[in-house]
């Protein structure tokens, strides 16, 4: 027979599902949560607090959530987790996770779920939750009771660690939260990366020797320094090109590093990029095509007949691809460009995309974090910078806006010591401008600087670009941010965060040399001539 007290300390030692997961999610590495938690979510919240380890941070969005995460994992290299509110939270996150899909972060993204005996009553927020998380997530799975939710965890977090990275999404119903576990589970090994592959590799190494003219295109983790060094040796060693592309999930730049090209957004650019190119190895990356069909454009954007040979896929051990690359062709010895330090001077007088870009290039910190989503006004960004202060360049690799002032927190979050500079358009920075408040309540790193030209402006291109000929007031009026103007500095202020509106290009340099110099979140409202 048990007595009251052996009673008391058996229920005391009890773990329900949720703290079994949180137990392992910690014991696996994860130790940062990012959420917008909802009712079915509440043991999950409390067994947040009573687990030591794992940070909490709230977004007042759920695509602030998902951003957040994102910029966390390209720079932590590990996931961090999300937590959301059932399909509609999940639904809110989306388009920030398609972002995250695309630059192939790791996250393990947590959805709650109504209890397994209340989905049949078809309750006003039942939704088909599964259905709403594959086409954004490499892993996909349901738990099915409390004593299952920590191995589905250790699962979790593992297959987001999976070459690439990618999104593991794990659905957590209320009662598999509150339901008396086994306790935690032990941590899964993530899947190594695959090696190089001989015959690719001599098939690049013969294009590479061919004595015509060769592009080595590359995405991933080939674009961390030590990578591009050795990319750089192949390059000096038989005078071929190295690009990468358009938007990539972290890019290691500056003066000591090796510098390549970008292709550039517009297809007409990009054509001339290539136009030249005879054979192209691909390594982590893909053929170069247009982000859309124009009228009388092509897709593809490397010339007819050029060659392309795949050197390596994106989830592949870049590393040692291009190491074995080298063995081949003997270019150990070789002499890689290095980028010298070479800073622009300050602009006067209009505040222009090319003024702001010099002020950045020049103040750009040692070891700064650079979370891109100025869209239209950064795309002549890269000259200006690639001899400023070693640093990380973050882009918007999947398109869809909304991402820059969540991925700029979240990478501050990952590295609270260094400064993060984040450029943003206006009309894409209201999609997700409640992360400024997050950015003031953890006192993140963050230099906000918003391009306030009062319209979608890449819309405005575009509707050129697309051939619709002649826009009338109805159509220009879709595209511009006036009627009323939008106060970036008041809404910064709303949220906790200093900021000042500026319009020239001396007044800009200022703001940004003292928003650097401060500590916790700045915005700069750059008043665009």
């Amino acid at each position: 027979m048990i007595g009251g007290s052996e009673l008391s300390a058996s229920r005391a030692n009890l773990m329900n599902g949720a703290e079994s997961l949180v137990r392992t999610l910690v014991a696996s590495g994860v130790d940062v949560c990012f959420t917008n938690p909802g009712t079915s979510e509440m043991h999950f919240v409390a067994a947040l607090d009573r687990v030591d380890g794992m940070r909490c941070v709230l977004g007042l969005f759920e695509g602030v959530v998902t951003g957040m995460a994102d910029g966390y994992g390209r720079m932590a290299d590990k996931p961090a987790s999300t937590l959301l509110h059932l399909g509609p939270g999940l639904g809110n996150g989306i388009a920030n996770l398609h972002n995250a899909k695309k630059a192939f972060t790791p996250i393990v993204n947590i959805v709650g779920e109504h209890a397994t005996y209340h989905i049949e009553y078809d309750a006003p927020l039942t939704a088909d939750i599964e259905g709403i998380a594959r086409p954004v997530s490499g892993w996909v799975k349901t738990s099915r009771s409390a004593r299952d939710v920590a191995a589905d965890g250790a699962a979790a977090v593992a297959a987001s660690m999976g070459p690439p990275g990618q999104i593991a999404t794990l659905i957590l119903p209320a009662n598999t939260a509150w339901d008396e576990s086994d306790g935690p589970a032990a941590a899964i090994a993530a899947a190594p990366l695959p090696g190089p592959d001989p015959d690719a590799v001599r098939e690049a190494a013969k294009a590479l020797t061919s004595g015509r003219e060769t592009l080595i295109h590359m995405s991933g983790r080939v674009l961390r320094a030590d990578t591009l060094e050795i990319a750089g040796k192949i390059a000096a060693k038989t005078g071929c090109r190295l690009s990468c592309q358009t938007s990539n999930g972290r890019w290691q730049r500056g003066a000591g590093r090796v510098a390549i090209e970008r292709i550039q957004y517009p297809v007409d650019i990009a054509l001339k990029q290539l136009a030249s190119v005879e054979h192209i190895v691909l390594l982590g990356a893909k053929v170069p095509v247009a982000f859309f069909a124009y009228p009388n454009k092509p897709s593809v954007l490397i010339p007819e007949g050029c060659a392309v040979h795949r050197l390596a896929d994106i989830g592949d051990d870049h590393h040692a691809v291009l190491s074995a690359l080298c063995d081949e062709l003997d270019a150990w010895s070789a002499r890689p460009a290095i980028q010298d330090s070479k800073r622009p001077e300050f602009a006067t007088g209009a505040l222009t995309p090319e003024a702001v870009a010099q002020a950045l290039g020049r103040l750009i910190p040692e070891n700064a974090i650079i979370a891109d989503e100025s869209v239209t006004a950064g795309r002549g960004f890269m000259p200006f910078t690639v001899g400023s202060a070693p640093h990380d360049w973050l882009a918007l690799t999947g398109g869809s806006i909304g991402l820059g002032l969540p991925y700029a927190t979240g990478a501050a979050i990952a590295c609270p010591d260094r400064k993060v500079i984040c450029t943003e358009g206006d009309g894409s920075g209201m999609y997700t401008l409640q992360a400024l408040w997050t950015q003031a309540r953890e006192g993140c790193n963050v230099v906000n600087i918003i391009f306030a030209n009062r319209s979608y402006a890449i819309l405005r291109h575009e509707l050129t670009n697309v051939g619709a000929e002649n826009p009338g007031r109805k159509a220009i009026d879709m595209l511009t941010l006036d009627r009323p103007e939008l106060d970036w500095v008041a809404l910064a202020k709303g949220m906790g965060v200093p900021g000042v509106r500026v319009d020239s290009a001396e007044t800009f340099n200022d703001a940004l040399a003292r928003a650097i110099a401060e500590p916790g979140p700045q915005l700069i409202e750059a008043w665009m001539a």
